[in-house]
C-alpha cells in the first residue's frame, strides 16, 4: 500500500535537502519526495506536521551481548532498546560466547535477529580467532555469512603485524577493519583518564597517550596498505589532531566519537561519588578533549557518532569503582544527548544526520542514509521539542547502567519505519 507522510521538515544532507516535504512510500521504499500536499491517488496518508524526518539513523557500535551474555542484554531486547532510541540500524560488535569468528556465530545473530523483527542487525566479526590476537579469523568466510566489517573491539590488537595483515585483508573484501586503540602497556590497569583529579581521587590512570599511540599506528599501517580503517570511540584532542592529519594526506580513515565524551568529562567521576556507571573504557577526558571532539563533529573530522552500546547486570556495576565492567547502555539516550548540540548550536541538525545516518551507512557499505527515491524507508521521524526525563529503570535494555539515569533532555524519537513500517514510540 502506497503511504504518504505529510507535514513533516525532510532533513537529508545527501540530497541537500532541510524544508517541509511530503514523502511517498512503496513496497518498503522511498518513492518520491513530494512537494507539499500534492495529491496521490489511493495512497494512505499520515500527517506528521511540527515533526523532523530523516533517514534512518544507525548505530555503527553496539554491543549486544548474545550468544553468551543473555543475563546482560539479547538480541531481541537489544532490538528493542534501538528502536526506542531512533535506530533502525546497528552494527553489532564480535565480543560474545562464543567470539564471532565462524559463520555459524554470524548466522546465529541473523537469524535471532530476524526472530526480533524489529532493526536491521548487522554483525561484525572478529579480526582474530577468539579475539586473541595471535592468528587472523577465517575473514572471507565471515564476510559471506554477513559481517560488515572486522574489530576485536573491547581488546585491541598488540601485533602490528598482525593488523596490517588483517588490512589487507579486509581491503580484498571491501570491508573496513575497526580498530579499538589502546596500548594494553600504557594503560596498566588504569581505570579513569590520568590527570590531576585520578591522583585526587587515589585511582590508577590510563593516560590519553594509551589511545594516541595505536590511532597512530592503525593510522599508518592504514596509509601504508592503502586500506580502510575506522578508528573506535575515540576521547582525545591527540586523537583528533592525528585523525585530520591523516585524512589531509588522503588515508582511507574514518572515526567515531560517543554521546558520553562530548557530554561528560572526568569530572563526572568525582562528582558522582565515584560511580561505576561513569566507568568507561576508553575512560572520560578533561575538558579540553571534549571541546576539541566537538570541535571535530563539527568540521567533519570525526565522521560519526555511536552509542557504544554496552550493558552490564546489576552485579558487573554494583562494586566498587575499580572492579566494575567497563561501559554505558547508550542505545536509548545516544539521540537525545546528540541533539543537544543542535540545541546548542553546536552543529547543524543536516550535521547531526549525517553522523548518525548518512556517514554510518557509507562506513558499513549498507543501504540507507538517504531519503532518495528507491532507498528503502527506514526513517527516523524526531519531535525535537519533546521534553523528557531518562528512567533507567523503563528502559528497553537489560542493561540499565547510565550515568544519565533522571536527566531531564529536549529532542526525541517518536517514531522510526523500518521496511515501510510504522513503529511509534513510547
Amino acid at each position: 500500500m502506497k503511504l504518504v507522510l505529510r507535514g513533516a521538515r525532510l532533513v537529508d544532507p545527501g540530497q541537500g535537502l532541510d524544508e517541509p516535504k511530503d514523502l511517498l512510500l512503496d513496497a518498503g521504499r522511498v518513492a518520491a519526495v513530494l512537494k507539499p500536499r500534492e495529491k496521490v491517488a489511493g495512497a494512505k496518508t499520515i500527517d506528521l506536521s511540527g515533526l523532523v524526518i530523516a533517514p534512518g539513523f544507525i548505530d555503527i557500535h553496539t554491543h549486544l551481548r548474545e550468544p553468551g551474555f543473555e543475563y546482560k542484554e539479547t538480541i531481541a531486547t537489544g532490538a528493542a532498546a534501538a528502536v526506542a532510541g531512533g535506530f533502525t540500524a546497528i552494527a553489532c560488535m564480535p565480543n560474545t560466547d562464543p567470539v564471532n569468528d565462524s559463520p555459524s556465530v554470524t548466522e546465529y545473530m541473523l537469524k535471532r535477529a530476524s526472530e526480533a523483527g524489529l532493526v536491521h542487525v548487522h554483525p561484525i566479526g572478529a579480526i582474530s580467532k577468539g579475539s586473541k590476537g595471535e592468528e587472523l579469523a577465517e575473514m572471507a568466510s565471515l564476510a559471506e555469512s554477513g559481517c560488515r566489517g572486522f574489530s576485536d573491539d573491547g581488546k585491541p590488537v598488540m601485533n602490528a603485524d598482525l593488523m596490517r595483515r588483517a588490512l589487507e585483508y579486509a581491503k580484498g573484501l571491501d570491508r573496513p577493519i575497526i580498530s579499538h586503540c589502546e596500548d594494553l602497556n600504557l594503560t596498566a590497569g588504569g581505570v579513569m583518564n590520568e590527570s590531576a583529579v585520578s591522583t585526587e581521587l587515589g585511582l590508577p590512570g590510563a593516560p590519553t597517550a594509551s589511545e594516541e599511540v595505536m590511532v597512530g599506528r592503525d593510522l599508518i599501517l592504514a596509509g601504508y596498505t592503502r586500506s580502510q580503517v575506522h578508528l573506535a570511540h575515540l576521547s582525545t584532542q591527540g586523537s583528533i589532531a592525528l585523525m585530520r592529519r591523516a585524512k589531509e594526506s588522503g588515508v582511507n580513515a574514518t572515526c567515531e566519537t560517543c554521546p558520553h565524551y562530548f557530554t561528560l568529562t572526568e569530572l563526572e567521576v568525582k562528582q558522582s561519588g565515584y560511580h561505576p556507571h561513569t566507568r568507561v573504557n576508553p575512560p572520560l577526558r578533561g575538558e579540553a578533549d571534549r571541546e576539541m571532539l566537538i570541535a571535530a563533529l563539527k568540521d567533519g573530522t570525526i565522521d560519526a557518532i555511536a552509542s557504544d552500546h554496552a550493558p552490564h547486570n546489576l552485579a558487573a556495576k554494583e562494586v566498587e569503582f575499580p572492579a566494575a565492567a567497563s561501559g554505558i547502555s547508550g542505545l536509548e539516550t545516544s539521540l537525545s544527548l546528540s541533539l543537544k548540540l543542535v540545541r546548542d548550536k553546536k552543529i547543524t541538525l543536516s550535521r547531526l544526520v549525517e553522523l548518525m545516518s548518512m556517514n554510518p551507512a557509507r562506513i558499513l557499505g549498507i543501504e540507507g542514509g538517504t531519503l532518495k527515491p528507491g532507498s528503502p524507508a527506514d526513517l527516523t521521524v524526531m519531535d525535537l521539542d519533546k521534553k523528557w526525563k531518562v528512567s533507567a529503570k523503563n528502559f528497553k535494555s537489560l542493561g540499565r547502567n547510565t550515568p544519565f539515569d533522571g536527566w531531564a533532555l529536549i529532542g526525541k524519537a517518536v517514531m522510526v519505519f523500518i521496511q515501510g513500517k510504522q513503529i511509534i514510540l513510547e
